[in-house]
């Protein structure tokens, strides 16, 4: 049997996975609700907005860790194997929070996730790097990325419907479920790379081959990955490490203490959180695919992967630097802070499909997931100490502070690409 366009059944998989990703995640922020919100976990474990930022730390702290283990993983035990011991470990994760009691066992459960679902990122980063030429790997990271906001589209109205029917321990159940699950597909149809896979075109397999780095060509199973050091040695990796360290938390801001912002702010309950935090996501999806499918335009047109890849991160980074001044100056109503938001995420993904491509592009396959999670980690360092900060300055101040940070942070961010990586092309020669 021969599938044609197998690549992008390939990417669809793994999209499904981000978006399952994202629906396990999503779903403690969207039912935590308050002490005086019924049903809620707060209300039901005694637990406090103080207790959510530590509980966040802990799902955060286990992310990092996460990043630089799976990286490492992945690119020891290919990324077939590695996305089940990830995902599987995850989706049981997911659904044992519907045991727990208390701070300790919530954390406990949060900290197991985290340190899974980390391993979806430089998993599809490698994914991407195995299955598609340079031309084609920013599309297929946004198609990738774009799980992320189509499970932060699909959670808030599907959890709080779950959470009204059956309440947050079946709720949790439910949404654990469909990693457990997916596993059984990816293991009947990702058979192989596209150098084996028994189910390849011959005609696919060339085109994929084909545009590829040289380093990736010569390729073999014996062909050994470099060491963290050896990664660090060159200057281009430190435009993924210092770029994703100040770019990761004007996500994270947004995915951890948006529905929070709702509840404190307007007052909002468990379902109306639904009912609006969704629509910001439709922007991120959009930027996901929209950055991906500009940079291969930009590729096809010029042949150069340097103003591809700068040229989309560039412009991303001025939609999200206008947005989060709008949130400062005019975001003073619910409906425009997340129409606001709406485009600030759009800005974040059209532009970080793009980033989170640069390790492929300058590394062949078994170093790719390592420099991949060594940047994931320092961009979740970055968010945890975002983290402790929200709740200090949101009780002592207000939200603004916050908005202004991660505003100051996003030219710093671009401006590490540009800076540390003079021309992005492959570094191996």
């Amino acid at each position: 049997m021969k599938v044609k366009g197998l690549r992008w059944v390939i990417i669809g998989l793994i999209f499904l996975a981000t978006v399952i990703n994202y629906i396990d995640r999503s779903a403690l922020s969207i039912m935590w609700g308050g002490e005086d919100i019924d049903g809620s976990i707060a209300q039901s474990l005694g637990l406090t907005k103080y207790h959510y930022g530590l509980i966040s730390n802990v799902f955060m702290v286990a992310y990092a860790l996460g990043q630089l283990f799976s990286g490492k993983l992945f690119d020891k035990v290919g990324t077939r194997i590695g996305y089940v011991i990830s995902i599987g470990v995850w989706g049981l994760s997911s659904f044992l929070h519907s045991t727990v009691r208390g701070f300790f066992s919530i954390a406990f459960f949060r900290s197991t996730l985290g340190l899974s679902e980390a391993g979806n990122w430089p998993g599809g980063v490698k994914s991407n790097a195995e299955w598609f030429p340079i031309k084609e790997r920013a599309i297929a990271q946004g198609l990738f990325n774009a799980g992320a906001s189509i499970g932060s589209v699909i959670a808030p109205p599907f959890i709080a419907a779950l959470f009204v029917a059956f309440g947050w321990r079946i709720t949790f159940m439910v949404v654990g479920s469909f990693g457990i699950l997916w596993i059984i597909p990816w293991l009947l149809i990702n058979k192989a790379g596209p150098k084996k896979h028994p189910w390849i075109t011959q005609e696919e397999q060339k085109y994929i081959l084909a545009g590829q780095s040289l380093a990736d060509q010569n390729a073999t199973e014996e062909t050994k990955g470099k060491s963290l050091k050896e990664i660090l040695s060159y200057k281009e990796s430190w435009a993924v490490v210092i770029g994703r360290f100040f770019l990761e938390p004007i996500w994270w801001i947004f995915v951890t203490w948006m529905p929070i912002y709702l509840f404190d702010i307007y007052g909002f309950n468990v379902k109306e959180v639904g009912m609006f935090l969704w629509v910001p996501y439709v922007g991120a999806a959009a930027g996901s695919i929209i950055g991906g499918y500009v940079s291969g335009k930009i590729i096809a047109k010029t042949n150069s992967i340097d103003k591809g890849r700068k040229t989309t991160i560039l412009i991303g980074g001025i939609i999200m630097l206008i947005g989060l001044i709008a949130t400062v100056l005019i975001g003073d109503t619910a409906e425009k802070f997340v129409a606001i938001v709406f485009f600030v995420l759009f800005g974040f993904q059209f532009a970080i499909s793009n980033v989170q491509t640069l390790p492929s592009d300058f590394f062949s396959g078994k170093s790719v997931g390592s420099l991949a999670g060594l940047g994931g980690m320092i961009g979740v360092l970055s968010v945890i100490i975002m983290n402790f900060l929200v709740p200090v300055i949101v009780d002592n101040f207000s939200y603004t502070p916050i908005f202004v940070v991660i505003a100051i942070f996003v030219p710093l961010g671009v401006g590490a690409i540009y800076y540390f990586a003079r021309n992005i092309q492959s570094v191996e020669k």
